[in-house]
């Protein structure tokens, strides 16, 4: 396949830095996140296909593959890399991932979704939460992160990574790596290397009776990291006054002085049950 760089010059195209488009430039790392991705028989909704390095390799191995691409600069680009490569099951979407009806897809296919792409930056958070609010449709998600973000997923309790997107991926996911991507591999070469990270969505070991609450409470509580999970609490937008938040933490067995990054997914869960109780 024709480089990105060389397909972006010959139509006098460069990266947008506001989209964060960091293009993956060796096939053969590609082809090796695709090959252990194992999307044989899948169905495939790809975020931020780019100029389709790995849309091709994937839509040589998946069922189908729908590969969503926000910037309409690159779609045409896409939809020319697919037809020279022959990649007849793959179906260009031009539209923002967030717009996406996901669930419209997994019905027409009448199955769980794998999720796959190379993750700007400033969206990975907001994806991450996204596909894990929906994961009664998507099966896993196989994401391209910058390490850092990467290892705010699988970091635990105590560690400086540890925080929201660690609880809320820990409460109904496993979190394995797949392999590491040197940031030389990249166009514009960025100034971190990234990982590849398999999510794989699993009923929650505890229940939280409202996950969006517990999704606020974890915010919260990590909101100002430095301060006791009593005055982070307190002052978040749970709307419960401190008399309350002392009281849930107490029946909780949790020292207010704890802050947030020493507490487990379980004991963020029932606290989260137990302040539910009481809003």
């Amino acid at each position: 396949m024709t480089a990105p760089h060389c397909l972006l010059t010959h139509l006098g195209l460069s990266p947008k830095k506001h989209m964060g488009q960091n293009f993956l430039t060796d096939p053969s790392t590609a082809k090796m996140i695709v090959r252990r991705a194992r999307l044989e028989d899948a169905v495939v909704v790809e975020i931020g296909a780019g100029v389709g390095a790995l849309t091709v390799f994937a839509g040589y191995s998946a069922r189908r593959v729908y590969a969503v691409e926000k910037d309409r600069d690159l779609t045409g680009i896409l939809q020319g890399v697919l037809s020279e490569q022959g990649a007849e099951n793959v179906e260009v979407i031009n539209e923002n991932i967030f717009d996406l009806d996901l669930s419209a897809i997994a019905e027409k296919e009448n199955t769980r979704l794998v999720v796959l792409g190379n993750l700007p930056y400033n969206i990975s958070s907001q994806v991450i939460v996204s596909l894990l609010f929906q994961r009664q449709i998507i099966e896993r998600a196989v994401l391209m992160l910058q390490s850092e973000m990467a290892r705010r997923l699988y970091s635990n309790p105590g560690s400086k990574e540890y925080g929201r997107l660690s609880v809320l991926t820990g409460y109904c996911a496993s979190v394995s790596r797949v392999a590491k991507v040197g940031a030389h591999q990249f166009y514009p070469r960025p100034k971190v290397d990234s990982e590849v990270v398999e999510i794989y969505f699993e009923p929650p070991a505890q229940k939280a009776e409202d996950e969006e609450f517990l999704s606020a409470v974890v915010k919260a509580a990590f909101g100002q990291r430095r301060k006791t999970l009593r005055n982070s609490l307190t002052g978040g937008d749970l709307g419960i006054n401190k008399r309350q938040i002392e009281a849930a933490l107490a029946r909780a067995g949790i020292s207010g002085s704890r802050r947030a990054e020493t507490l487990s997914v379980s004991e963020f869960v029932n606290l989260s049950n137990i302040l539910a109780a009481v809003r």
